[in-house]
């Protein structure tokens, strides 16, 4: 398993206010921590690790001296804008058992659209449990070969023997449909020049 480090720094509690340059206000909690630890996180490194490891990323804290195994809890981000606004991140123990969602990545949807078929997503997502150790950052699904009609499934998922799948059996999380048809815009009419009536 890649380690992924976050710096987290120091941050005053009680700053419902919080907003300074290049930084994310965040929470650390968990095991072996005995209360929560109010920090900041550099928003550039940050989005980096999101991008690269998802909503869940597993990453190692470091916080002064320590370094902290856990993950992306919960990501708050602002109503209009969906800027991130404050991170949560649970400190667990490699060999707990946790319950996540893996975000699911499509593979060879062009191949799809080759077909003149499209890919329709039900589900982005898998809720899993399993032991935090052997958690991958997602799943990846390769739908190429996938034919009209034919849908992803929990069979169509290979995780690891330990991680138990939590979604009902007969969860479809992506259906294979007829390409839909670009209506075609009506071509403009053409201009006639009217002239304009004038009173006697």
């Amino acid at each position: 398993m890649e380690k992924v480090i976050l710096d987290a720094f120091e941050r005053i509690p009680g700053n419902k206010k919080f907003n300074e340059d290049g930084f994310i206000a965040g929470v650390i909690y968990g095991d072996s921590v005995k209360e929560a630890i109010s920090v900041k996180f550099e928003l550039l490194p940050l989005r980096k690790i999101l991008a690269k490891h998802g909503s869940n990323a597993k990453v190692w804290v470091k916080y002064g001296e320590e370094k902290k195994f856990g993950f992306v809890k919960e990501i708050q981000r602002h109503p209009v804008s969906a800027k991130i606004n404050h991170i949560d991140i649970q400190i667990v123990s490699l060999d707990q058992k946790i319950k996540l969602q893996l975000p699911i990545s499509f593979k060879g949807e062009d191949k799809v659209i080759d077909n003149l078929l499209q890919l329709q997503i039900h589900k982005s997502e898998i809720d899993v449990f399993g032991n935090m150790g052997l958690m991958p950052d997602g799943v990846n699904i390769d739908v190429s070969n996938k034919k009209l009609g034919d849908t992803v499934t929990i069979k169509d998922f290979d995780l690891d023997k330990k991680i138990k799948i939590t979604d009902d059996e007969n969860q479809i999380y992506a259906a294979i449909i007829p390409r839909k048809e670009v209506a075609e815009e009506p071509a403009d009419e053409p201009v006639v020049a009217v002239k304009p009536e004038v009173e006697a």
